[in-house]
């Protein structure tokens, strides 16, 4: 982590005020500090970051702009500090609203992808205020790490080997066990579909099989689309969509984060990770539009569309997670284009048929500052999915609603879970943020480490 914590007194290290919007008169500031924060426009603008002399010409103090404090991500912004303090020990003057947020946002501001050279910001410690619960703000930061690591490697170094590579690493690191099922296995195995969709890649298609728990603890299943480059197959993409396939294992990745942060806490759960990994490549044996599918759970897919190929591997894995049924099912994935053009990059949608369940999670988004917005599995679109030859379409003809005909087409797969709940995620931030750079993001996963904490922990 770029930001380390310290456990020191609370008066240790260089105050930073946090300043609200017009309100720099009343901070409580000395006159020296007043006058040098109006001489340089400081006025608390959310986000803005002023460092105060010192005795001797050193550093006195910093000034933080809190701004008026709105916005779904507003308890995060300290994230800011990561980029804009000066290397050395730091610490709330006073402490913040929703202090663990405001801590946790440090640590995510502080996130630098350094695998390709580019170099951590300045070595900056920060004290930690009374009462926060301090493991479980890194194991959050470090699951969340995890995720964007996985996203932003580039699919040369992060294809299916290397995505089960990254699932045996966390695994190791927490005693899980981890199974794979690869190339034609995959069809002695009953994964027909996970075979199809993979089977044009130079990399051999997997489903990754993670547990870890006692095997008599509740169950919860995590499944994680991992397609690690989509081309679109014979439906192939412009190359402007092509530019962020990298990103399209989102789904994987950000499991993987969630299986971080349950297992670093000991939660009393049997957890199980299951991804299907794969390349949408084109080669001579790619599958092709009009191509119909045997899948797990014995319906057929029509082919409208090869680039709809997410929802395949998917329903295979879903399927052999509903034959358990676990107390929880989750599955995430970067789906469709339609999420994003409903409620744009910040907001996920997520699906569920349980009521209560919904009302929990969206409660959970709201405490933790991860955004999430419930959508309707609206039943009468199902027939949007229907095929004239085979028991179902993987894509709709008219182009409407896609995100809703998408999770009702993983819906047919889960029939025995009574909680299911599925997140169509862009793990991307396609600009800066307080507690995140420009690049991989992960979504939906502290809001679910919330809820997982309280049903379980």
């Amino acid at each position: 982590m770029a930001i380390e914590l310290l456990d020191s007194p609370a008066a240790s290290g260089l105050p930073v005020h946090l300043v609200g919007k017009g309100a720099l008169d009343g901070a409580g500031l000395d006159a020296a500090a007043l006058t040098w924060a109006k001489a340089n426009g400081f006025d608390g603008e959310a986000g803005k970051v002023l460092v105060l002399p010192g005795e001797a010409g050193g550093i006195g103090a910093a000034l933080f702009g809190v701004g008026d404090g709105e916005g779904a991500f507003a308890p995060l912004a300290a994230g800011a500090l990561a980029r804009a303090l000066p290397s050395g020990d730091w610490r709330f003057a006073t402490p913040p609203s929703a202090t663990d947020l405001a801590v946790l946002g440090l640590l995510l501001g502080g996130y630098v992808f350094t695998r390709y050279g580019k170099k951590d910001g300045p070595a900056i410690r920060f004290v930690v205020p009374a009462g926060i619960d301090r493991a479980r703000v890194e194991r959050i930061a470090q699951g969340v790490f995890l995720a964007r690591d996985l996203v932003n490697t580039p699919t040369n170094d992060m294809g299916p080997d290397a995505l089960e590579a990254a699932t045996r690493d966390l695994a190791g690191r927490h005693g899980a066990e981890v199974s794979s099922t690869v190339g034609d296995a995959l069809l002695a195995a009953n994964f027909p579909m996970v075979h199809a969709v993979g089977r044009a890649s130079a990399t051999a298609p997997r489903l990754i099989d993670m547990r870890w728990g006692a095997p008599d603890a509740p169950k919860v299943t995590l499944v994680g689309k991992g397609v690690c480059f989509d081309t679109g197959g014979l439906d192939i993409k412009p190359s402007s969509g092509m530019l962020l396939m990298k990103k399209d294992m989102g789904g994987a990745a950000n499991v993987l984060g969630l299986a971080s942060m349950i297992m670093s806490a000991g939660l009393k759960v049997r957890l199980r990770v299951l991804i299907p990994a794969v390349e949408n490549a084109i080669a001579g044996n790619a599958f092709r539009p009009g191509d119909v599918l045997q899948s797990r759970k014995g319906l057929t897919v029509e082919i409208g569309n090869t680039d709809a190929e997410g929802r395949l591997v998917l329903a295979d894995a879903l399927a052999l997670a509903d034959e358990e049924e676990p107390d929880l099912l989750v599955d995430m994935a970067t789906l469709t284009g339609a999420a994003r053009v409903a409620l744009g990059p910040d907001l996920p949608p997520f699906y569920t048929r349980d009521d209560g369940l919904a009302a929990a999670i969206s409660a959970a988004a709201e405490e933790r500052a991860d955004p999430l917005w419930r959508m309707p599995l609206w039943k009468p679109y199902d027939a949007k999915l229907s095929s004239k030859v085979a028991d179902l379409n993987n894509a709709t003809t008219d182009g409407l609603a896609g995100s809703i005909t998408a999770a009702l087409f993983l819906g047919r797969f889960v029939e025995k879970t009574a909680r299911w709940v599925h997140f169509d995620i862009f793990a991307w931030s396609p600009t800066d943020r307080p507690h995140c750079p420009t690049g991989a993001e992960a979504q939906g996963i502290r809001a679910l480490e919330d809820f997982l904490l309280r049903r379980y922990g």
